[in-house]
């Protein structure tokens, strides 16, 4: 992508998604995991399908999104090319969605937090139960390739997306995912058996 053709604001979000090292294909595609697990809880709440992305990079002035869509979804095959700007890419059109859907994502927290607080089954709130139930559809029809979860496991999975969302929402979005994505590239630190 030419960064001459897109604006200063965005270059410089772009910018600030950086590396300290190479990744390998096995950290792309943990990478890309995860940004199609968030971009199936935008769907899940606010209805975001290929459309609202094509026209979030349009907005962006991501003008090879069109071409790349294909690479970007969600049940694309193991052996299409993902690189390092098209992860930079998703980062910026998921900060760019949740923001435009920030209404409704803290409106499903506050929800979801009363409902907690209040000991509440979340399916007493229309908009948890649907949103718990369109995640888990999704997410069993278009994430063959992963781990099969549970019920329970993946209501936890749909809720920890959307309390991810709303941190995703705010201006500096692109950054907070993009080091939670980074972070999932590395191994977890063994930890030591002896004091």
């Amino acid at each position: 992508m030419q960064l001459q053709r897109l604006s200063p604001t965005l270059v410089s979000e772009r910018e600030e998604l950086t590396l300290t090292s190479s990744l390998d294909p096995v950290q792309l595609s943990n990478m890309k995991s995860q940004l199609d697990e968030t971009f199936l809880a935008l769907e899940a709440l606010a209805g975001v399908d290929e459309q609202a992305i094509l026209t979030a990079a349009s907005q962006l002035n991501m003008p090879s999104a069109e071409e790349r869509m294909d690479i970007w979804q969600r049940n694309q095959p193991e052996n299409e090319r993902l690189n390092l700007e098209d992860l930079r890419s998703l980062t910026l059109i998921i900060n760019h969605l949740a923001k435009q859907h920030q209404e409704l994502i803290r409106r499903a927290v506050a929800l979801l937090e009363q409902l907690t607080e209040e000991q509440r089954e979340l399916q007493t709130s229309s908009l948890l139960n649907d949103y718990i139930n369109t995640f888990s559809k999704l997410y069993s029809e278009g994430m063959k390739h992963q781990t099969i979860l549970s019920k329970e496991a993946l209501t936890q999975l749909a809720l920890k997306k959307i309390m991810d969302l709303l941190f995703y929402s705010t201006s500096s979005g692109h950054q907070r995912l993009w080091f939670s994505l980074l972070e999932k590239t590395h191994p977890e630190p063994q930890q030591n058996l002896y004091p």
